[in-house]
């Protein structure tokens, strides 16, 4: 499997990403990686930091798009940055899938415009896994679509089906509406009519679903707008976050907390791993006609690593032909009952 690698995406890139990478092609068999971004930054990086470029290929991209840069700018003064070029390559079929931790908006915007949507799919959304008390759920849109139609909010729950029950081996994956109440009527126009389209759906559609409920596994996909998604991700990764500096606050507080602390140490190191994003590899970018992944802007080489495993999963399956082969079963059989 060949993969196109923007080594210039997030907070911690050139360095961590080659050393995450070094380590992806040590931990996965038959795997090619593409570099993509400055050649000469990438090269002096390696040296500098003993790491050998020799087992990749390298594609010079001399531009590089910041977290700060506007979405457009990918398709206007940074067409040959390094996120630009890699979807490039990856529309042109020079590799199978694309991995980058950078800029989210120029990411979502590249995917639509230069790798294409998948035929039939109205928005491509993002689509983290995150972790529950019974295991992960998958949340979309976590951010690509602040408006959306309910016709989108249908599609992003057939997605969300077909990735957990195709990648996550998840069997008839059970799929919730985020509102603000659990009863059929609850929420605005918006959610009526999605919770009407969702139901008519060929998937496990439960209904509504407060943001409360997710972290106990009471669903395995959470459909959600981008805005709303976005909250939630935040949401629990800040709260996570909090929850872990405070327990570490109470074992530290004293000789008898250090004590206990001791004691169950491993157990608070596997707790700790278990409510961490880098866990949880990298988020799919889904509705896009090949696979293009999104890893956390501040992942460093475990991390990586990681994201590189979540690639793998989705680019051997055909979650991408399914969800065309469902989108389209799903017009026909609305063009049908519109004529009848």
């Amino acid at each position: 499997m060949k993969v196109l690698v923007d080594a210039f995406g997030g907070d911690n890139a050139p360095l961590e990403i080659l050393k995450g990478c070094v380590l992806c092609l040590e931990k996965y068999e038959n795997l090619e990686i593409i570099l993509v971004g400055n050649q000469e930054i990438m090269e002096k990086t390696a040296s500098e930091n003993n790491i050998d470029l020799s087992k990749f290929e390298i594609c010079d991209a001399p531009d590089i798009i910041t977290m700060e840069d506007d979405a457009g700018e990918i398709m206007k003064s940074k067409k040959n940055s390094s996120m630009a070029v890699g979807l490039k390559l990856l529309a042109e079929g020079k590799a199978e899938a694309f991995l980058t931790a950078g800029n989210s908006g120029a990411l979502i915007m590249g995917a639509t415009l230069i790798v294409k949507r998948i035929k039939g799919v109205k928005r491509p959304a993002f689509s983290p896994v995150m972790p529950t008390s019974k295991g992960p759920v998958l949340l979309i849109d976590s951010g690509a679509n602040v408006e959306v139609r309910p016709e989108m909010l249908q599609q992003f729950g057939i997605m969300g089906s077909i990735y957990m029950e195709n990648v996550l081996k998840v069997d008839h994956p059970r799929v919730a509406l985020a509102n603000v109440g659990t009863e059929d009527h609850k929420g605005g126009e918006l959610q009526h009519e999605a919770f009407r389209l969702l139901k008519e759906s060929n998937i496990n559609f439960i209904g509504n679903m407060e943001a409360r409920d997710i972290p106990a596994g009471a669903t395995d996909v959470i459909v959600a707008d981008g805005f709303t998604g976005n909250v939630i991700v935040k949401m629990y990764e800040g709260v996570a976050k909090e929850l872990f500096t405070k327990i570490k606050g109470v074992f530290y507080k004293n000789l008898k907390t250090k004590l206990a602390a001791l004691l169950i140490k491993k157990e608070l190191y596997e707790l700790k791993q278990y409510f961490d994003y880098n866990q949880y590899g990298a988020a799919p970018v889904m509705g896009v006609a090949k696979p293009v992944l999104k890893t956390h802007g501040s992942a460093k080489a475990d991390a990586v690593v990681t994201a590189m495993k979540s690639v793998i999963d989705f680019t051997g399956t055909d979650v991408i032909g399914k969800i065309e082969k469902n989108i389209t079963a799903m017009k026909k059989k609305g063009e049908s009952n519109e004529g009848a």
